[in-house]
């Protein structure tokens, strides 16, 4: 399957889950930044529900930036795939330095998105949104830490994911909900949109206002 683009993944992905959502009280959408946002607004339009951003940032191996070995939550928290990190060799002062510089930048996006204002997420059903889930570190990072807010519920959403990453997500989340799961070998996210561009700041601004 090809989406054509984030927005109709978002209407598709939110018509998917108030399919599946027995609950749909007191729920709060919060989209992975940068192209997580735009899916999750239109999900969040779909649901009549609020929205927000949450600032979880992958963790890169150098020599590949896009391959996750890890991830960071805004709590500075860091969630490692130990397979990769063992088959990259990399040292506990590469995984510190690389979470480093992450964790700053969650800070200035902290300041740009949410003018250091942070949702509450207590007893509400939370609605984790990313335009794709590849090795799944990222959204791992992002329910845990939803977890520890307090949220009631935490769901995990995504237009597209590899079918063999579900099983991990569903350690973390109460509901995994992907629209479209893929078989596919090897996999990336941009290979299920015709327009993947990548989403600058200034969007993330607007879709927040």
């Amino acid at each position: 399957m090809i989406f054509p683009d984030r927005e109709t993944a978002g209407k598709l992905l939110g018509g998917y889950i108030k399919e599946n959502l027995k609950d749909p009280k007191d729920i709060l959408v919060l989209g992975i930044p940068r192209g997580g946002v735009v899916v999750a607004k239109e999900v969040a339009k779909v649901l009549g529900a609020d929205m927000s951003i949450l600032l979880v940032r992958k963790l890169g191996v150098p020599e590949n930036p896009e391959l996750a070995f890890g991830a960071i939550d805004p709590d500075g928290n860091i969630y490692l795939d130990e397979e990769t990190v063992k088959h990259f060799r990399l040292s506990e002062e590469d995984i510190k330095r690389i979470a480093k510089k992450e964790l700053e930048k969650i800070r200035e996006r902290e300041r740009l998105f949410l003018k250091n204002r942070t949702p509450n997420f207590s007893g509400k059903t939370v609605i984790l949104v990313d335009d794709g889930i590849a090795t799944g570190m990222t959204v791992t990072a992002g329910a845990e830490y939803l977890r520890r807010k307090g949220a009631e519920k935490v769901i995990v959403a995504s237009p597209v994911c590899p079918r063999d990453i579900l099983p991990k997500l569903m350690k973390h989340a109460e509901v995994v909900l992907c629209y479209h799961v893929s078989d596919q070998h090897p996999f990336a996210v941009g290979m299920f949109y015709r327009d993947f561009r990548q989403v600058e700041d200034d969007e993330v601004i607007r879709v927040l206002s």
